[in-house]
């Protein structure tokens, strides 16, 4: 049997068992009973993915739906960088992010997740950016964070196969770490699923309803479904909130040029952020590269990004891009195989509120739903699981998330 006609029985074999088991009410693996909340996801990228998991292990039945497929989204094309670092203001934002690391190490050790932890390199071409990056780097030690300035020598040793290009001094995070986000959320849905979490692949949510009992009706592809609850934990499409939540998130979603490579020898340890590129390697020999500058502000490119396309229109445009990357990486890594492969060239979106923070919290017109989006969607992943899940199911708000509320007034602030 080809893959595809595979993929289509296995879904239709998942909306099958959905509406089997809701009609008869067999209880799951978790032994859960009609009296568990029933709580959709919407959106399986790493954060829906996240808070799925954990809403099933506290006890809820729980639906994650995804007009796509787990993890083929937003996190499919991020660099996926799991890190607390200067860029992180203020000061709230930046404990928060540490406690996504701590939360990326508990979920590693419960679900055997593969993260690479390397600690970043970065530093900067201008002089007066460095002094800056340098100030930020004594701030972030008030505020806990193991960063240092370190000198030329000592960035060689833990990256020998590098050239910094004459820097004097390079920015060393050593808690930082990376991800194959996509895998990631795969691996959750996976161990959610043993649990008794449904998923439905492939299957739009197109309209809510209110329904009977004070409860909500989706309106899907797959059919229609019930909930107590539902999370939008959508990404940059800022068309499911207004239409979902009834609410519309001021957003500043920018794409960016994400390449992923063919398996090359070792030639990175850690994440390293140099002057125009991103780049770090995974345990599998795939190097990842991300641009630092987004698309020029022209109209006309407004115009084609206007549908947030995730790929290119062409093999041969998107080749042009990765070559234009490839050609800035081999600057810092001389060894870069000038007949590297590729395996993706993708255009990442960050789904960025306007102010640059997460938005978490009960829609102020919706109180059925829940929105669940941000940036740094990989460093916070675990951490969102974990407090969200607990506030749908317990209903006591979290001190941590209040920052975040979706009511808040949205300012337009560019940190990165």
């Amino acid at each position: 049997m080809s893959q595809g006609k595979k993929g289509i029985h296995r879904r239709m074999f998942n909306r099958w068992l959905f509406f089997a088991t809701a009609l008869s009410g067999v209880a799951n693996a978790r032994n859960l009973t009609s009296e568990s909340p029933h709580i959709a996801v919407i959106g399986a990228g790493i954060v829906g993915s996240s808070i799925a998991y954990n809403l099933v292990k506290r006890g809820a039945r729980v639906t994650l739906i995804d007009r796509s497929t787990v993890g083929g989204g937003a996190s499919r094309g991020t660099f996926a960088w799991i890190n607390a670092t200067w860029a992180k203001q203020p000061r709230h934002y930046h404990a928060f992010n540490q406690s996504g690391i701590a939360a990326w190490q508990r979920l590693q050790a419960e679900l055997n997740l593969e993260v690479k932890w390397g600690g970043s390199l970065e530093w900067f071409e201008s002089e007066a950016r460095q002094r800056r990056l340098a100030r930020d780097i004594l701030e972030q030690q008030l505020w806990g964070e193991p960063a240092k300035m370190i000198d030329l020598s000592e960035a060689q040793t833990l990256e020998p196969m590098a050239d910094f290009r004459g820097a004097t001094e390079v920015a060393y995070s050593p808690r930082d770490g990376a991800v194959d986000a996509t895998r990631a959320s795969q691996r959750l849905v996976s161990a959610a699923e043993r649990l008794g979490l449904r998923l439905l692949d492939n299957c739009s949510v197109n309209r809510v309803r209110e329904g009977g009992g004070g409860l909500a009706v989706l309106e899907t592809d797959c059919g229609e479904i019930v909930v107590d609850k539902y999370v939008l934990a959508t990404g940059a499409n800022q068309q499911a909130t207004l239409n979902l939540a009834g609410i519309d998130i001021p957003q500043r979603t920018t794409p960016g040029v994400v390449v992923i490579t063919k398996p090359v020898p070792k030639l990175l340890n850690t994440i390293f952020v140099a002057p125009g590129v991103h780049i770090h390697q995974r345990g599998d020999g795939r190097l990842v590269l991300g641009e630092q500058e987004g698309p020029p502000e022209t109209e006309a490119h407004a115009k084609r990004l206007s549908a947030h396309p995730t790929h290119f229109p062409s093999t041969t445009l998107a080749q042009q891009h990765a070559s234009r990357l490839l050609e800035t990486a081999r600057h810092f890594l001389p060894s870069l195989p000038t007949d590297i492969a590729l395996e993706e060239v993708l255009i990442g979106w960050r789904p960025l509120p306007l102010d640059g923070h997460p938005v978490l919290g009960v829609s102020p017109t919706q109180p059925k739903s829940y929105i669940a989006i941000m940036h740094s969607g990989v460093s916070l992943a675990p951490i969102v699981g974990e407090l969200v899940s607990q506030e749908l199911i317990t209903g006591v708000p979290s001190s941590v998330l209040e920052p975040y509320r979706p009511n808040r007034s949205f300012q337009r602030i560019q940190r990165y």
